[in-house]
């Protein structure tokens, strides 16, 4: 190889070099811009309220089996004016002092626009599920006195979306409390043969690194 074959190679190599340091430094770039607007605008996590539940069967039977059927109204609200929020996945069910007495419902993948509001109403099922001895006792004596106190579940992943920049997945989870009356029916709709309870309780929601 001439030495002209040489100069002619290593000049290739100096414009690889520069052309790789430019590419870095883009992505160096751009990946600052990204975190400055990130912790700018710094997302609030969104907020849920348990609207209603229709509750259509609720029975506990011996040995410590509970059957119940029941239809939840849930809404959430993206408070951010920037930034969207992509709920990946989201599971709900209801569960009685930690506890859960129903399947998980799926709900669909959604997306939440700036200052959006989202209502989902899913029903929840748990046909002859097994309760741990001294939660059939308390659970009855709720029921004897007339108010049961469930706790409607959210988990699941989300997105947040700022600009064309979509973040990695978070979690989140959402605890909304329902007290039910068995015995005051003033406190509830009959719907057919289902009693529905007007709610509007406001759920703890926590969001955090998957």
């Amino acid at each position: 190889m001439s030495a002209k074959d040489c100069g002619h190679h290593d000049d290739e190599e100096q414009l690889a070099k520069r052309i790789t340091v430019a590419i870095v430094g883009v992505f160096v770039v751009v990946g600052i811009i990204i975190f400055l607007v990130w912790a700018i605008l710094h997302p609030d996590k969104p907020r849920f309220i348990l609207q209603d539940v229709t509750i259509y069967a609720f029975n506990l039977t011996t040995p410590n089996m509970l059957t119940s059927n029941m239809q939840i109204t849930l809404s959430s609200r993206n408070p951010n004016d920037r930034i969207g929020i992509y709920y990946q996945k989201l599971d709900i069910f209801a569960s009685y002092h930690n506890q859960q007495i129903t399947l998980p419902t799926l709900v669909p993948r959604t997306y939440q626009g700036h200052l959006d509001v989202t209502v989902w109403s899913p029903f929840l099922y748990g046909n002859a599920v097994p309760v741990a001895p001294f939660l059939e006792e308390g659970l009855s004596q709720d029921m004897n006195t007339g108010m049961v106190l469930l706790n409607i579940k959210v988990y699941g992943q989300l997105k947040w979306k700022v600009g064309t920049w979509i973040s990695g997945r978070y979690q989140i989870n959402a605890n909304c409390p329902a007290y039910i009356s068995f015995t005051d029916r003033t406190k509830a709709i009959q719907v057919g043969s289902a009693m529905k309870y007007q709610l509007v309780q406001t759920c703890t929601v926590d969001v955090s690194l998957n």
